[in-house]
C-alpha cells in the first residue's frame, strides 16, 4: 500500500505508552497492546492538493482481556487508479516488558482497461519497554515478498522498521526509527509530540527519504480529538491532512 507523505503522523505513538492510540499499530502491530482503551479514527491526506493523490485510512482498536484486536482500511487514488487494503491485527503483552503483534492484509490494485490484481500478505511487530520511559521496537511488512501481477511483474515491497521512543516527561515524547523499503534508500523518521495542556497537543517531524517536514496540531473535545497537519515540499507545495480520533471507556485490567 502506498505510504502517505505524512506516514509518521498518524502512527507517531507506536514507540510510546503515553502517546499510543488507535493509529499506532499502523506502524507496528504490537502497539495495539498499549491501547489504554478501545478507540477508532479516520485519517485523510491530499498529497500536493491533488485529488488524484488522495489517501484515506480508517482504524479501530478493541482492548479485551485476551489481548487487543485492530481493524484497518486504506484507500489511495481516484477513478482511474485505486489501491485498497483491509487489515486485521492482534497484539498482546508478554509480561510487562514485551508486546507482540501481527496483522493480515488483503490488498487490491485496480487500473481500468489495464489490470486488476489482489493478494494477501502479513506484517508482524515486537515492542520492548526497556524502562518506564524508553521503548524500542521492530516490525516487518510483507517479509516474504511475492508478485502481485505475474504478467507485469508488479509486486508489493517488503518494509523493515526499527525504532526507539523516549518519554521525556508526561507532556513530551520523542522518537526516531530507521525504515528500509525494498529497492529504496534507507530512511529515518524523527518525530515529537508535545502536550502543553490536556486539550492541546503539537506534533512534528521529518522523513529523510522525502526530506519533507511536517507539523500538526490536535485539539481534544471530550472523547474526540481532531488533528490538522501538513507537509511541505519547496517545489510541489503542501500536503494537508486531517485526523479524527475517538476514545472509548478505559478498560480496567483484571488481576492475573
Amino acid at each position: 500500500m502506498r505510504q502517505p507523505l505524512l506516514a509518521s503522523y498518524p502512527g507517531l505513538g507506536a514507540y510510546s505508552k503515553n502517546a499510543a492510540d488507535a493509529f499506532s499499530f499502523t506502524v507496528n502491530p504490537a502497539a495495539l497492546a498499549n491501547l489504554k482503551q478501545s478507540g477508532a479514527g479516520v485519517y485523510s491526506e491530499r498529497r500536493f492538493l491533488l485529488n488524484a493523490f488522495s489517501q484515506y485510512t480508517a482504524v479501530a482498536g478493541l482492548q479485551t482481556n485476551s489481548g487487543a484486536f485492530g481493524l484497518q482500511a486504506d484507500y489511495f487514488g481516484y477513478a482511474n487508479y485505486t489501491e485498497t487494503q483491509l487489515g486485521l491485527g492482534y497484539a498482546r503483552s508478554l509480561g510487562s516488558r514485551i508486546d507482540v503483534g501481527a496483522k493480515f492484509n488483503y490488498y487490491s490494485l485496480r487500473i481500468p482497461a489495464y489490470t486488476t490484481a489482489s493478494t494477501v500478505h502479513f506484517e508482524a511487530g515486537l515492542l520492548m519497554h526497556l524502562s518506564e520511559k524508553l521503548h524500542a521496537g521492530f516490525s516487518v511488512f510483507n517479509p516474504v515478498g511475492g508478485e502481485l501481477n505475474k504478467t507485469t511483474n508488479e509486486k508489493i515491497a517488503s518494509v523493515f522498521r526499527g525504532g526507539l521512543g523516549y518519554e521525556v516527561s508526561d507532556k513530551l515524547f520523542i522518537s526516531a526509527e530507521i525504515i528500509k523499503e525494498e529497492n529504496k534508500n534507507t530512511g529515518v523518521n524523527a518525530v515529537f509530540q508535545y502536550e502543553p495542556v490536556n486539550q492541546l497537543l503539537i506534533r512534528g517531524g521529518i522523513n529523510t527519504v522525502n526530506s519533507q517536514p511536517f507539523v500538526g496540531v490536535g485539539l481534544r473535545f471530550g472523547s474526540f480529538r481532531v488533528d490538522v497537519a501538513t507537509a511541505y515540499h519547496p517545489q510541489l507545495g503542501i500536503s494537508p491532512a486531517v485526523m479524527i480520533l475517538f476514545d472509548g471507556k478505559r478498560k480496567e485490567k483484571t488481576a492475573e
